[in-house]
């Protein structure tokens, strides 16, 4: 084992730190940042219910069932915990739509190039921006996402980095996307009336400048907004 991992900080790109702490939430859901309901409008937009889709770092949101409920057949959960993918596959075992499978998104070698129509990330590059070797996880796991999207597919990335600190990542060496992307507010927040946030539908894409950064006007309202970032494969 190595001294990172028997430090007292926490660890999230590591099994051991998800293992306890799903063992803690035995029995409950937690769903990160956002729930279904807000989600809905761009996932059925961007995704199609006939895909085959990849959802990574599931955990135990209620998501992926939501989506099945919404007509999705096909989606492939993975975790880095095989704690939670226990739990998850004992809740979900009547959902024959739903496959669950322990995995690190670092390395998905099991899957062959090409294999999945969409990737869902809701919080999970996120967690490996908060370890010890942030850049090199999140150059791992996005080379991951790249290889195993079919050309045209969406990797929807939905997260606390803003554009300055997510684009670098997305548009590494070897990857072509096609960003769009979308700012919704947290769960409960309340704009002012009047003020451009509350003018502005969350459906309506937020314009980016050549650089791939929010417009030097662009005025964010909720500092606590997520992101939702539409990467479309492109051929190289």
């Amino acid at each position: 084992m190595n001294n990172r991992s028997m430090s007292n900080t926490y660890e999230y790109g590591d099994a051991e730190y998800w293992d306890a702490r799903y063992c803690e939430q035995a029995g409950s859901s937690f769903d990160w940042y956002q729930r279904f309901s807000a989600l809905r409008p761009f996932i059925n937009k961007f995704i199609s219910s006939c895909s085959k889709i990849l959802m990574v770092g599931c955990g135990n949101a209620r998501i992926s069932e939501e989506m099945v409920k919404d007509g999705y057949v096909d989606i492939m959960n993975i975790d880095i915990s095989s704690i939670v993918i226990e739990m998850m596959r004992k809740r979900c075992m009547h959902i024959p739509q739903l496959k669950y499978m322990q995995m690190d998104v670092r390395d998905m070698s099991f899957f062959e190039d090409e294999s999945f129509d969409s990737v869902i990330d809701k919080g999970t590059l996120d967690s490996l921006m908060c370890s010890t070797d942030a850049s090199f996880s999140a150059f791992l796991m996005i080379e991951e996402v790249n290889r195993l999207l079919k050309p045209g597919g969406i990797y929807m990335l939905i997260t606390y980095g803003d554009p300055s600190v997510r684009i670098p990542h997305l548009n590494q060496p070897g990857c072509c996307w096609k960003i769009t992307l979308y700012i919704i507010p947290r769960a409960g927040f309340e704009s002012v009336v009047g003020s451009s946030s509350s003018l502005r539908s969350v459906m309506e894409p937020v314009p980016l400048t050549e650089e791939g950064l929010l417009a030097p006007e662009y005025v964010l309202e909720d500092p606590d907004s997520h992101y939702i970032y539409i990467c479309k494969k492109m051929e190289d």
